[in-house]
């Protein structure tokens, strides 16, 4: 089998059609995935106290810094590369689950330290529990990467929504029977479980024999980068957490905690997107400066006029938004959440020009940018938290600010890319969404008071509503293309040059 690039003798027409659809595909299951999330969070809030998420969290920091290694960077590789044989796919299948065993046993051995670092020895049995999951990243890693070679992006959205769906229905069996932080750990484990299964039967790929094939090499170098790229920006985004459980105790971790989980829910979810639909198309066109010009804005544009709102929902609306969702007993995580608003627009504009960078072949200019975000955020966080959670979350949002403006000078530097594209690209939504927050304050100005429900309703409608409708009214022509490219009728296979996948097994 050789799987061979989807815009290799592709029209330029039918790639932005495959992309426009994938994005659209992703766009509703990442919705569905954070509605899914809000409702698990909403309701495991109410069922497990601040203290369990707190010595959650604890162990999910460790395990979280282990699973940037968990694909050692090979999936991102194999999705990058023009050519991908059979032999070399089973070789890096056997490496991503070598690698996710070896990581699994690390894990379960750091347990014990990691309890007396923290003084609870609970922690040491939720860690060799959560150590499981490593195995089953590492057992899908080169599924997953070749559903995205094949832009099969309904196959993956469909099975990360069952396996979600699966996991949250667990944990909140074990919540309601009375098993506390177990229930959190049930989660975590079992969805990359259901995960791994749905990934192998959506492929209908099986892996040959370990043998070293051809190109091996490079892609290990590669993947090595990426990975510890992710390593570095993990430590970067995770100190927050560490420093807060380890000086300030279980219950300060929990509140901060679940304030960051909430701001960084769409974050998350719309990273995934934005990695699934741009990694493949951006490395399609990688050789095409125009093309990856183009694609890039568009793509960039898009992505923030979803986020903007949001941020700015999040900063509005903190109280509202937390205790509908947590409950009265996590009102001290509010302001927390209102701090770190800032922080999903800045992912929103760093994390597209990573996926760039990565997706052209720049991981070691990533990388490197990672060591100047690293000792900035840290430094930062260390300077907040003498004044408790709250101090944290400003000190972790200014620093990212200031770092907004170096990272996309640097990040765009030897591509077809300008710091005024970023800039007019970035124009739009971001006024869009302040004459819509102007919008949704006013609305719930008019109906003075009422319950949090109606406040967060009448606000988020009014404010989404006018950011669209001024967005939609500025970009008309944007938005025509890629309804177009969405629903138009997929053209005949007679008419394109397209290169068929062959699959063995």
């Amino acid at each position: 089998m050789t799987e061979r690039s989807l815009g290799d003798g592709h029209a330029p027409g039918e790639l932005a059609r495959k992309t426009a659809r994938g994005a659209f595909t992703s766009v509703l299951g990442q919705g569905c995935s954070f509605v899914l999330r809000i409702i698990s969070m909403t309701a495991i809030a109410r069922l497990v106290t601040p203290e369990h998420f707190g010595l959650f969290g604890m162990v999910a920091t460790l395990v979280g810094l282990f699973s940037l290694l968990r694909d050692a960077g090979l999936a991102v590789a194999t999705v990058q590369q023009t050519v991908v044989s059979h032999e070399l796919l089973s070789a890096l299948f056997w490496i991503n689950v070598l690698v996710g065993v070896v990581l699994a046993a690390v894990t379960a051995l750091a347990a014990p330290a990691l309890a007396a670092f923290y003084g609870d020895p609970r922690l040491t049995w939720i860690t060799v529990a959560m150590a499981a999951s490593f195995v089953c990243h590492g057992a899908a890693a080169q599924h997953r990467a070749l559903l995205l070679r094949r832009l099969r992006f309904v196959a993956i959205t469909a099975v990360d929504i069952i396996a979600l769906l699966v996991a949250i229905v667990v944990s909140l069996a074990m919540a309601f029977a009375g098993l506390g932080y177990w229930a959190l750990v049930g989660m975590a484990v079992g969805q990359p479980l259901v995960n791994a299964v749905g990934l192998w039967l959506a492929a209908g790929w099986t892996p040959g024999r370990y043998r070293r094939a051809s190109g091996i090499g490079a892609m290990l170098r590669y993947g090595g980068v990426v990975t510890l790229n992710s390593l570095v920006v993990y430590v970067a985004y995770n100190a927050d957490k560490v420093l807060v459980g380890r000086l300030l105790g279980a219950e300060a971790l929990g509140i901060y905690g679940r304030a960051y989980q909430l701001a960084s829910i769409p974050t998350e979810n719309l990273h995934s997107t934005l990695s699934w639909v741009m990694l493949p198309a951006l490395a399609r066109v990688q050789h095409d400066p125009s093309r990856l010009r183009s694609f890039f804005l568009k793509a960039f544009k898009l992505f923030l006029a979803i986020v903007t709102p949001i941020t700015v929902c999040c900063g509005l609306f903190a109280e509202e938004i937390v205790r509908i969702l947590l409950g009265p007993q996590w009102d001290s995580a509010a302001p927390i959440f209102r701090f770190l608003a800032p922080t999903i627009l800045v992912f929103a504009v760093v994390n597209p020009l990573g996926v760039m960078l990565h997706a052209t072949g720049r991981a070691t200019r990533s990388l490197k940018l990672a060591f100047l975000i690293a000792p900035v955020t840290i430094a930062a966080v260390a300077l907040g938290l003498p004044h408790g959670p709250q101090g944290v979350a400003i000190g972790l949002s200014a620093s990212m600010l200031v770092l907004v403006a170096p990272l996309v000078i640097w990040a765009r530097q030897g591509t077809s890319i300008t710091v005024a594209d970023v800039a007019l690209a970035m124009w739009m939504p971001c006024f869009s969404a302040l004459v819509g927050a102007a919008a949704g304050w006013g609305a719930v100005q008019a109906i003075d008071g009422g319950h949090a429900i109606v406040r967060l309703a009448v606000g988020c409608g009014a404010l989404f509503t006018v950011h669209f409708v001024v967005f939609a009214a500025f970009q008309r022509e944007m938005v025509r293309e890629l309804l177009g490219a969405v629903f138009k009728s997929r053209p005949h296979p007679a008419a394109l040059n397209s290169v068929h996948h062959t699959r063995e097994g």
